[in-house]
């Protein structure tokens, strides 16, 4: 054969010994889907070659194809994978510490599909907070807690009622469900709101009563890196700072 030999594992070599012909395994699979990503974009891709390119991080090495669709298929869906316990991707295939990853692609989607921060509301001021509240206090139910979930520049991330499962529970409770939902938000500080109805002297009383769990949120918070810039117990002829009252 003039224009060149086989070699022992059948590939046709040139008399030089270079491969004739380029390999078209893992490695030529992964610039081809690269091209593909930047030819026609990412949306081009079906979920388990999505799932393939994101396992180049984990495996650098290797065809990434069967270890997607294995975890599609156990899983259910992309989403699923993303949101999986490490344990359970594990034990799935991934290699450990795999599920960092998925927790950074989770996270990356979680933020694209929230709003921009550079349209949040600021809330860095006393008149401005005011506004707001005047804005959102018909939305408050006598007797309800509500926290504002605040970024490090002072901008609304979120205003939730907070719900407490436990009936009766007491301020420690509300005081942890608050904690739990502002690391959820990556919330960096916190107003809370409690309105109450109008009339009969209760707004007083339940500025003292909510001194406790105000108390047990800037101890935790502390531990947190979440601040707690004010508590307000409202009504609608009245509004109680805690803060101003010197009680945080």
């Amino acid at each position: 054969m003039d224009a060149g030999r086989f070699s022992e594992e059948g590939a046709a070599r040139p008399s030089s010994g270079q491969p004739l012909f380029r390999s078209s395994g893992p490695s030529g699979h992964r610039s081809r889907m690269r091209e593909r990503v930047l030819g026609r974009g990412a949306r081009s891709l079906a979920d388990y070659e999505l799932l393939e390119m994101l396992l180049f991080f984990v495996m650098p090495r290797g065809d990434t194809k069967p270890l997607a669709k294995t975890l599609l298929n156990v899983f259910g869906s992309f989403e699923a994978v993303l949101a999986a316990p490490e344990e359970l991707l594990v034990r799935a295939g991934l290699e450990p510490g795999g599920g960092a990853v998925m927790r950074l692609a989770e996270e990356a989607a979680a933020c694209l599909s929230g709003p921009d921060p550079r349209m949040r509301r600021q809330l860095s001021d006393w008149p401005a907070l005011m506004a707001y509240i005047d804005g959102t206090e018909a939305a408050g139910q006598p007797g309800q807690l509500r926290a504002l979930y605040l970024d490090n520049r002072n901008r609304l991330i979120a205003d939730e009622a907070v719900v407490v499962s436990v009936q009766g529970a007491g301020p420690g409770v509300a005081a942890a469900a608050v904690m739990r939902r502002a690391l959820v938000l990556h919330a960096t500080a916190l107003i809370t709101l409690r309105f109450c109805p109008s009339g009969g002297g209760g707004i007083q009383q339940q500025a003292l009563t909510d001194t406790v769990m105000v108390k047990d949120l800037r101890r935790s918070g502390g531990l947190l890196s979440v601040v707690l810039h004010d508590h307000l117990v409202i009504d609608r002829d009245e509004r109680i700072s805690l803060r101003q009252r010197g009680m945080i």
